[in-house]
């Protein structure tokens, strides 16, 4: 019981981490025309942060060598304080720092917080706990963002920055009171280096941070421009964004709910070929039936749906890859997410301005190919090593 209800929890907490990293997405031309830059302005902004995420790596092993506790309570004030700068201090500098910051915090909390439920749950129970965590990511899309859109029609651009300073307080006092100091299903390491070099030693691990790199990459295509997409094709302004994202955050909500209810019955790479595959459909569809609003939101629907189960049945995979050094696994994972969503970032607004949206999804379909073929040398690799895992 004790454990079900602390992944409740740590869900509602990461709702509001991830409400400062998705409400980048529908609202960038509306914090770009606050900030008087353009759009392209904003999205190399977002293209830094994405890149900053290989950084993230650097910062995992600190889970791993001074407690769960630890690594998430310093990820939580990293991420106050750069939303607080924009609160106090509201410019492009500041919303960069704190786009950057609120990076750094996700990358010291989720990397031990997906490790303390790792530590916890069984493996083969793992993809329905962790699944449970992963709704933040819907959350904020249903919840987050539409708040955040009434507080940027009420009060301007920087308003959501001030109320979400205020819950990185919250968060803090919750994790102190919830995480006990002393974590006796952990047994902390002494050199991180060990760490390090059992990842890059494992070809399993590395080929399966490449597959969080190709999907993230296809996925971030899209996520990208899809509210400058919107906004173009049909006008639609920052009520209407808001319902978007509120649509999307109800597709990646059932596909969490998918994982939870097939990908430990049916094995997580069968979930991922599933997954993958379904996703290269969404973006073949995307633009055929985005012709109308209707339309375009049932596209966008379908392509987040399959693109989080994807990414939800993936993380309790990478759990087990390495255990010994689970919070570095996990964060070199998510530093693959980073170099994937920068990737995507970088070449999706050059390819919507000169070639157009259909060429966008046409490029995410390339790269989740790519990710099915890391899939297989993983399966390979891994076969070979250790066949229990799958």
């Amino acid at each position: 019981m004790r454990i079900k209800f602390q992944l409740i929890v740590f869900m509602l907490l990461r709702t509001i981490l991830n409400t400062m990293h998705r409400m980048v997405y529908p609202f960038l031309a509306v914090f770009a025309r606050g900030l008087g830059v353009d759009v392209t302005t904003l999205s190399l902004v977002v293209t830094a942060r994405s890149f900053a995420g290989l950084l993230g790596p650097l910062f995992a092993p600190i889970a791993d060598k001074r407690g769960r506790k630890f690594g998430m309570l310093t990820g939580i004030v990293i991420f106050t304080g750069g939303v607080g700068l924009v609160a106090i201090y509201p410019n492009l500098y500041t919303l960069s720092a704190a786009m950057l910051l609120a990076l750094f915090g996700k990358y010291f909390f989720d990397p031990a917080m997906q490790a303390y439920f790792g530590d916890r749950v069984p493996y083969h129970q793992r993809g329905t706990a962790l699944a449970v965590t992963e709704v933040a990511w819907s959350m904020a899309f249903i919840v987050g963002v539409p708040v955040m859109a009434f507080l940027i029609a009420r009060s301007g651009w920087s308003a959501p920055f001030s109320v979400l300073a205020i819950l990185g307080v919250v968060m803090f006092s919750v994790i102190w009171i919830l995480v006990p100091h002393q974590d006796e299903h952990h047994e902390k390491v002494v050199n991180s280096r060990d760490g390090y070099r059992a990842v890059f030693m494992s070809i399993p691990a590395l080929a399966g941070v490449s597959i969080a790199l190709w999907a993230s990459a296809a996925n971030e295509m899209v996520n990208l421009i899809f509210g400058v997409w919107l906004e173009d094709s049909f006008g639609l302004k920052i009520a209407a964004l808001a319902g978007a994202s509120a649509v999307i955050g109800l597709s990646e909500l059932g596909g969490e709910g998918l994982v939870a209810l097939t990908t430990d019955r049916i094995g997580k790479p069968r979930a991922l070929v599933l997954g993958l595959t379904l996703n290269m459909a969404a973006s073949i569809l995307l633009p055929v039936i985005g012709k109308t609003e209707l339309g375009a939101l049932l596209g966008l629907f379908f392509f987040y749906i399959t693109f989080e189960y994807v990414m939800v049945s993936h993380i309790p995979m990478m759990s087990e890859l390495v255990p010994k050094a689970r919070a570095t696994m996990l964060s070199l994972n998510i530093a693959g997410h980073s170099v994937g969503r920068a990737l995507g970032a970088l070449l999706a607004t050059f390819i919507y301005q000169q070639l157009g949206f259909v060429f966008v999804t046409l490029t995410a379909v390339v790269f989740n190919i790519f990710g099915l073929l890391a899939l297989r040398k993983m399966l390979q690799a891994q076969m070979a090593q250790e066949p229990s895992i799958v």
